[in-house]
């Protein structure tokens, strides 16, 4: 059975903070609502105290033409949610279902593409993040230099910003945050962009300035308090963004890439080629 269905519900999320204070209090009822109504922009103004004009600069800022293109987008998706949700085990799983839907929705294909190309034509590679994102930067190290890319992970705030000194113009530099709002992260970014490397933001969060940091901006699904590990890991949009764009990697030159793997682990077993 597939799962996967578009939803506007992760758009919303991830412009949240670029709307003023009354396309916050739209875009908090599509996203608290769970009832089926009348959705037209007249009843829909009605029921909120907004003008319809309102409703349509919201559907413009989470990128659709006009609250029409929005709301059939938003009814194509919407399902009745069922209020009577017990036990621990059910709630987890539901919550892992959420981020692989709103995964599917934010996914650009043709994005991954880029970023791959980047990997490939890049010098030296340098993924860095704090906390939760930290871990996730050194398994896309971990796993990447096994197929042969020259990367380097960074945890460390004072590494971050002494780093940003020598990139360049043939460097990659791959910064994650889910709350977009790392200091030290943000500040590589743009110092690295500044001297010529190609960067790259993986974030839960899309805010206007961000385009001063970084060439690609990727989003990630998301929830409330996911950065603080409430219930369940926040590592796992991140991993599941990071197992897309190695998929699509291994994918070009697959075989040399797979001898390469394989070669690793034959060196950690302690075995000759």
């Amino acid at each position: 059975m597939d799962y996967y269905v578009k939803s506007v519900i992760p758009v919303i999320e991830s412009n949240y903070e670029n709307f003023t204070a009354l396309e916050k209090n739209i875009a908090d009822f599509f996203m608290k609502n769970e009832e089926k109504m009348d959705f037209s922009a007249k009843e829909i103004a009605k029921h909120l105290f907004v003008s319809e004009a309102s409703l349509s600069r919201f559907a413009k800022k989470c990128g659709f033409r006009g609250y029409r293109e929005f709301i059939y987008q938003y009814e194509e998706s919407f399902e009745e949610k069922n209020k009577e949700l017990t036990g621990h085990t059910r709630t987890v799983l539901n919550m892992y279902q959420e981020l692989l839907n709103k995964t599917y929705s934010l996914m650009d294909e043709a994005q991954i593409v880029r970023i791959c190309e980047k990997l490939g034509q890049a010098k030296r590679v340098f993924v860095c993040g704090k906390g939760s994102s930290g871990l996730a930067a050194r398994e896309m190290r971990l796993r990447f230099m096994r197929i042969g890319v020259d990367i380097n992970s960074i945890q460390d705030p004072d590494l971050m910003r002494m780093q940003a000194v020598f990139q360049k113009e043939g460097c990659l530099v791959i910064g994650i945050s889910i709350s977009g709002e790392s200091e030290d992260v943000c500040y590589l970014l743009e110092e690295s962009k500044k001297r010529g490397a190609d960067t790259i933001l993986i974030t839960g969060k899309n805010k206007d300035d961000y385009e001063d940091i970084c060439d690609e901006l990727v989003l990630i699904a998301s929830r409330k308090y996911l950065d603080h590990g409430n219930v369940i890991s926040p590592q796992f949009p991140i991993l599941i963004m990071l197992d897309l764009i190695y998929s699509y990697y291994l994918e070009h030159d697959k075989k040399k890439k797979e001898t390469m793997h394989d070669d690793t682990v034959r060196a950690l077993k302690g075995e000759r080629s």
